[in-house]
């Protein structure tokens, strides 16, 4: 692809916020539009936000400037709800970084767009083969990004709460039926304890849409693209299977069992005692313990008939295709695959470690250890997003679709508008075959 740029599937830009970021990017690399400027490398990363992870990153980047006089990595850091826009603007004027953070169901989006370029990570200390396999970002069977960690969807309860109401504690092996499940939200409900029995942080925005509940809908039997060539939607998005998932999921407000959109703390609403049992994510294992000790019960997912599903991938690393200095690049990746980096990151990020070596220097992963249930649940239950360019715009679709049923709409409707939605969109790019 060279260093031709496609427009990405997502949403444009506001014209202003284009124009100050794009000023921000050429003044970052002395407008030199290559990431790099001599031997000094830029890297941009999400995390201005994440005090911990920042830190983790700034580690990385001082030893290695430390270990070496050739090369020298620059950090700029952006809040991560502006990361994206950001990086669309500076494609666009051809201002990338050398080094990039993207999350994990945008790289092939990224790589088609021609933002990315392949990398060679022969050499490093840890493989590729290491590593579990939702941390690694492919396209078209080349490798373009790697992460230090995942994260991993789990439900959260209070083993007194189950046990004082005599449901059944699920395990990896054996987790909750869809019957089970729906019995014991009833009974949970009909207990008057709980303002909701269910949290499933529906008051959530953006990524979290797909991917918190498209796992239930591909339990179901569904999916939100047809995987065996990715050309259409139509009958993963709409068929029996996935119009049953919609009807289901517009069944947990209709039945009280959860709301319509939940609090902004949905964490805290569980840990007051505003619901029983909560849908999340591994990084909020630490904090739930630290507050309920022993009482804290971590549940898989639950089997709704095609066995139970999470999401896999989260943020990974990669080069943009549009550095001039892709060995510089590329040497600071393979000095950031160390066994202690992926300790580090995954400690401050309260993630899972992305290999086996990470994990055994991990309190509450190392074998035995308490969260090594999330580590299982990313290895048999998780399910990456669509592994397409057009997958920015099938989550928009996908967000909006699932509100509207949450709010009342046909579900067999709304799914047919949305499956029409992303086929028109695959038609009008090739169907990204280019």
């Amino acid at each position: 692809m060279g260093s031709h740029t496609r427009r990405l599937t997502a949403a444009g830009l506001a014209a202003a916020t284009a124009m100050a970021v794009v000023a921000a990017c050429g003044a970052s690399s002395n407008g030199s539009g290559s990431g790099s400027d001599g031997n000094t490398i830029s890297l941009w990363t999400h995390n201005a936000g994440n005090a911990g992870e920042y830190k983790a990153v700034q580690q990385i980047v001082k030893d290695f400037n430390a270990s070496q006089s050739t090369y020298k990595v620059k950090i700029q850091a952006f809040p991560q709800e502006s990361y994206n826009d950001s990086v669309v603007a500076a494609a666009s004027a051809k201002k990338l970084p050398c080094i990039l953070d993207s999350d994990g169901p945008n790289v092939p989006n990224w790589a088609w767009g021609g933002y990315l370029a392949p990398l060679d990570l022969t050499g490093s200390q840890t493989p590729l083969s290491d590593q579990l396999p939702s941390t690694v970002g492919t396209y078209r069977g080349k490798t373009y990004t790697f992460g230090l960690y995942d994260v991993a969807l789990t439900m959260f309860a209070r083993k007194s709460v189950l046990e004082a109401n005599k449901i059944r504690i699920p395990t990896i092996d054996k987790p909750w039926t869809k019957q089970e499940f729906e019995s014991a939200l009833a009974t949970l409900k009909a207990s008057g304890k709980f303002t909701y029995p269910l949290e499933m942080g529906t008051g959530g925005t953006g990524e979290w849409w797909p991917y918190a509940y498209s796992p239930q809908l591909q339990s179901f039997g569904g999916d939100l693209i047809d995987r065996s060539q990715y050309k259409t939607a139509d009958k993963a998005l709409n068929g029996p299977q996935a119009v049953a998932w919609g009807t289901w999921f517009h069944s947990l407000v209709t039945h009280g069992y959860m709301a319509q959109k939940s609090g902004a703390s949905p964490n805290n609403d569980f840990l007051n005692g505003k619901s029983a049992i909560e849908w999340d994510g591994s990084w909020d294992a630490a904090t739930n313990a630290a507050k309920l000790g022993s009482d804290l019960a971590i549940l898989p997912p639950v089997d709704l008939g095609k066995g139970p599903k999470i999401g896999g991938a989260s943020w990974q690393w990669g080069m943009s295709a549009t550095c001039s200095n892709k060995a510089g690049a590329q040497a600071y990746l393979k000095f950031s695959r160390q066994t202690k980096y992926f300790v580090d990151m995954a400690k401050a990020a309260g993630t899972i470690p992305a290999t086996a070596a990470a994990a055994a220097q991990i309190p509450g992963y190392q074998p035995g250890g308490p969260y090594t249930f999330f580590t299982q649940e990313a290895r048999k239950f998780a399910v990456v997003r669509p592994v397409t360019p057009a997958y920015p715009f099938i989550s928009s679709v996908f967000e909006k679709t699932a509100k509207d049923i949450l709010a009342g709409a046909d579900p067999k409707n709304a799914l047919d508008q949305a499956v029409q939605q992303i086929n028109t969109n695959l038609k009008t790019n090739s169907y990204y075959t280019g």
